[in-house]
């Protein structure tokens, strides 16, 4: 297996979201279709609390272990220590990625309250809403007897309510993972902290085998350069430098074209004519973006992808969400960038 994808004893920080999650991932991710802002801070690139934070193995007071052992003390990717002192049995989770990581390892019958835009799985979604974009009912979330609190960092959950919610002695878990390594330690930490511990090795592992399935397949074949629009409404977002959407991208066979910058997600068009996409891949296109309009739009002719019409709509979700649905969208980029590739049997 590509030593990419290997757990090598869970190494890994995680992955949940930023401030930019809430609009460069409501096109990647999150199921709105707000246009992303290029000075918000971005999920996807590297925060000093997630660098320094350690792994879930790392983390855990105990020895790692398939059976969950409470109480469990763990470092969250903030670097805070959360003392969890029991199996939780009612449990909110503030990001749909870790909405669909709970119902994957078999935690969903015990989570009581969600988002009001997770979208999946369909379970979750007649669950109460406790959290907007732009701000979580710290009151229902007490009122639910909480006593699991899930958030997503670097700004994607209003970092006053998570503050809020610990002096009320209700333990908060907050995630964020700028990479696709650490996506996987994401699902590890969180399968410890709800007594899940052996469930979420076992999806980690999967999802790793068939990341590095999909890198095999694509290693030796040409990278064409990839555009992968994230929204175009006004200004032009794209993948940032070393950011996970580049990674997705690379890992897919494919050259990604990105802003020049680690933080700033937008590119400007004369940037774009000059690195000519090969391929341009639409990211929004549940927002209602097709082919002949990107084609029709003033300054775009000149690009390769535009005159050879390969300009291909992608689920964005799928691709973007760090959850169990990831390899779906690894294998959707993978097949897009180059439609005659025969991968393995999912």
């Amino acid at each position: 297996m590509d030593a990419r994808f290997t757990l090598a004893g869970a190494r890994f920080r995680a992955h949940a979201a930023g401030a930019l999650i809430a609009l460069v991932i409501s096109v990647a991710g999150c199921g709105t279709g707000a246009a992303p802002s290029s000075t918000a801070a971005s999920p996807l690139t590297t925060s000093p609390a997630a660098t320094a934070a350690p792994s879930a193995a790392e983390s855990a007071s105990t020895a790692p272990s398939a059976t969950a052992a409470f109480p469990v003390t763990l470092t969250d990717d903030e670097g805070t220590e959360v003392t969890i002192p029991a199996e939780p049995e009612r449990i909110v989770s503030l990001t749909p990625a870790t909405t669909e990581i709970l119902f994957e390892i078999g935690a969903g019958d015990r989570v009581v309250a969600t988002t009001d835009f997770d979208d999946y799985p369909p379970e979750a979604v007649e669950l109460p809403d406790v959290a907007s974009f732009t701000a979580v009912d710290v009151e229902k979330i007490v009122g639910l007897e909480a006593d699991l609190v899930i958030a997503g960092g670097n700004n994607f959950n209003d970092p006053a309510a998570i503050d809020q919610l610990r002096s009320l002695d209700i333990p908060v878990i907050v995630t964020y993972a700028p990479d696709v390594e650490t996506v996987f330690a994401d699902m590890e930490l969180i399968g410890t902290a709800v007594g899940r511990p052996a469930e979420a090795a076992e999806l980690t592992t999967a999802l790793e085998e068939g990341f590095a399935e999909v890198a095999d397949a694509t290693e030796d074949l040409d990278h064409p350069r990839v555009f992968y629009e994230l929204d175009a409404t006004q200004d032009i977002f794209t993948a940032a430098d070393d950011s996970f959407i580049e990674e997705m991208i690379e890992i897919a066979g494919g050259g990604p074209i990105t802003t020049g910058s680690t933080t700033d997600f937008s590119i400007p068009l004369e940037r774009l004519v000059t690195e000519d996409p090969e391929i341009i891949l639409l990211g929004d296109a549940a927002y209602g973006v097709t082919p002949e309009a990107v084609a029709q739009r003033p300054g775009w002719s000149g690009m390769t992808a535009v005159k050879e019409n390969a300009i291909r709509p992608v689920d964005d979700i799928v691709i973007t969400r760090p959850g169990p649905r990831l390899l779906e969208g690894l294998r959707q980029l993978a097949e897009a960038i180059h439609p005659d590739l025969d991968l393995p049997e999912d």
